[in-house]
């Protein structure tokens, strides 16, 4: 077995973002909706320990959510 193996990576998959005042985000309850700056057809980003690694889709099977990986970065980064 390869030492790599007992290496553990976390994903992470960025669907959008956005910035808010904080006084917005304390009043925010249950059901409240964040706006994202992305669209439904753009791609996710993934990131390997917080470090962009790849760029991918959502894909939705029932009740399963997966991402496709679409584009590996060079040099992990955007």
């Amino acid at each position: 077995m390869s030492s790599l193996d007992d290496v553990k990576v976390e994903i992470s998959v960025v669907l959008g973002r956005s910035v808010i005042p904080m006084q917005q985000l304390l009043r925010m309850g249950r059901g409240a909706v964040i706006e994202l700056d992305s669209h439904q057809d753009d791609p996710v980003l993934i990131l390997a320990n917080n470090k962009p690694v790849a760029k991918g889709e959502i894909q939705i099977d029932g009740d399963n959510i997966s991402v496709t990986i679409s584009e590996v970065l060079k040099g992990g980064s955007t």
